[in-house]
């Protein structure tokens, strides 16, 4: 499911409002900051965001929490200068690499009552979309790490796909 493009989707889709906070639900009880809904096994363009636990630092993500029906990248910055952070992801659980990613970025998604918006993001909230809205294309921040990086956690993938990790959140298995 996550090597997957997902489908946009219409004002009909069934239970978009429960499935919304039910990604929430799973976002706090994991502890994350951002999940897409190919991570809980629906190949659809649903992400949600809450970035409010970083206000202390960051006073501008005082009560942000959001939910972007069909994100979609229009177009990056390319004058914007690029940041390399460590970056994990509640799909593969302990494994952290830096990951370099432009500071502004072009979007256009809908919210949740499918009222249209285009935006240039900028800052923390850029990454956090970069890496979400990857989810949605199929790809994951592991596949933005050199190869020399990808190399030195072969293994430690190779043994999450035979259920070798712990985490402090349900995990379903992969199933081939």
């Amino acid at each position: 499911m996550l090597r997957k493009v997902a489908q946009d989707i219409t004002p009909e889709y069934e239970g978009l409002g429960q499935l919304i906070q039910d990604m929430f639900e799973t976002l706090d009880s994991s502890d994350g900051i951002g999940l897409a809904a190919p991570q809980i096994g629906k190949s659809i363009r649903v992400v949600v965001i809450d970035l409010n636990v970083l206000s202390d630092d960051f006073p501008e993500y005082k009560d942000f929490r959001r939910a972007y029906i069909n994100p979609h990248i229009i177009e990056i910055d390319e004058n914007a200068p690029k940041e390399s952070m460590d970056e994990g992801c509640l799909s593969i659980p302990g494994i952290h690499e830096a990951v370099s990613r432009t500071t502004r970025i072009h979007v256009q998604y809908m919210d949740e009552d499918f009222t249209p918006h285009d935006e240039w993001i900028e800052g923390y909230l850029a990454r956090v979309m970069q890496h979400e809205f990857d989810h949605l294309d199929g790809k994951m921040f592991v596949d933005r790490i050199s190869p020399f990086r990808k190399q030195m956690i072969k293994n430690k993938l190779k043994g999450m796909t035979q259920g070798k990790y712990e985490c402090h959140y349900r995990t379903k298995p992969v199933r081939k």
